[in-house]
């Protein structure tokens, strides 16, 4: 029987999912949402046949599965309802403001039992579990040198529409929590431990507590060592992009699109290699690389009641790591460990 599935929170994330899960070839249907804003979830409503509720409680007692796609202060609350009434549970990252409430919401849903998975979904993007293959291919050497630009135009605008992302007391922090936790996530995924933490931020929006440019610099467990930087700009023109760089003993690689490349790399004695698009599908299924549905993979999990991937105790990690930048920041840029 396909699962029911609810949805806490009616914004722009909540339809991406909503178009994940009608997309997937996993059968599932939708059953309740609801938002603070009664307007968005009667959209979200009528755009994907739901039912909008007028409490959290009546969209969990109508689901089998739910989606925590609110503003990150309220995801511990959210997620601990569904945990109480044993459903399958999807959270939206950050999943906290930081790494004490984040292990705690891990706890609650091992506890629990249920299925979880947080939204890091960069971990089922083709670029980067291709990137991750040729970076772990011994034929590359051992990792010197990491570049990571991460830029989007800050959401309080433009189709993103998240005035909450300007409330730290919703959000919490910036762009490093709000958007780049992806990144630092991605960045260990794919390159293996990072050992400390030099950080530096800045506010040019001059909103309270929500930094918008933080420059890192990360050493690794192996012995390479990595620049990340992230801005919220006001460039509505210019779509969320990020670029990787990744310079091994003996192979340049290159990520322009962090879903579908193209992945550029140069192995020493071979001529340049690129993988783009349908391509790129192609080569990472011939890996055996769990890629490009995050939300089918979610269902299935559920139906299955198995492990789903990545959980919320995944997530714990990043969050160590994003704490660690923002004391190395408010330190001056001190030289934090993270291992």
């Amino acid at each position: 029987m396909a699962p029911r599935i609810g949805f806490l929170g009616a914004g722009l994330i909540a339809h991406l999912h909503a178009f994940g899960l009608h997309q997937s070839p996993v059968p599932s249907t939708f059953a309740g949402v609801h938002d603070p804003d009664a307007a968005r979830a009667a959209e979200f409503a009528a755009g994907w046949g739901a039912t909008a509720c007028d409490s959290e409680d009546e969209v969990l007692d109508s689901c089998d599965a739910v989606y925590v796609c609110t503003w990150t202060s309220e995801h511990a609350r959210l997620v601990e309802a569904a945990c109480r009434r044993g459903l399958a549970v999807f959270c939206e990252k950050p999943l906290a403001f930081d790494a004490p409430r984040a292990t705690a919401m891990a706890d609650v849903v091992d506890a629990a039992g249920v299925v979880n998975q947080v939204g890091l979904v960069l971990r089922h993007s083709p670029a980067f579990a291709y990137l991750r293959r040729l970076v772990q291919d011994p034929d590359a050497g051992r990792v010197m040198s990491v570049v990571f630009r991460d830029d989007q135009y800050i959401p309080v605008q433009g189709m993103y529409a998240s005035t909450w992302r300007g409330d730290r007391e919703r959000a919490g922090a910036g762009t490093l929590l709000e958007h780049s936790i992806h990144d630092v996530d991605i960045l260990e995924w794919i390159l293996g431990p990072i050992a400390s933490v030099s950080g530096r931020a800045a506010n040019f929006h001059g909103i309270d507590g929500i930094e918008d440019s933080v420059a890192t610099v990360f050493d690794l467990a192996a012995g390479g060592l990595g620049v990340h930087t992230t801005v919220w700009h006001d460039v509505v023109e210019r779509p969320s992009l990020r670029r990787v760089e990744v310079l091994c003993e003996r192979r340049h690689l290159v990520v322009e699109g962090d879903w579908d490349g193209p992945l550029t790399w140069t192995t020493t004695g071979a001529e340049e290699q690129v993988l783009t698009g349908d391509d790129l599908i192609a080569a990472c299924r011939a890996e055996g690389l769990d890629v490009a549905d995050p939300d089918g993979d979610f269902v299935r999990a559920v139906v299955a009641g198995e492990p789903a991937w990545p959980t919320l105790r995944d997530a714990v990690r990043p969050h160590e790591i994003v704490d660690a930048i923002y004391r190395s920041a408010a330190d001056g840029g001190t030289r934090v460990d993270v291992a």
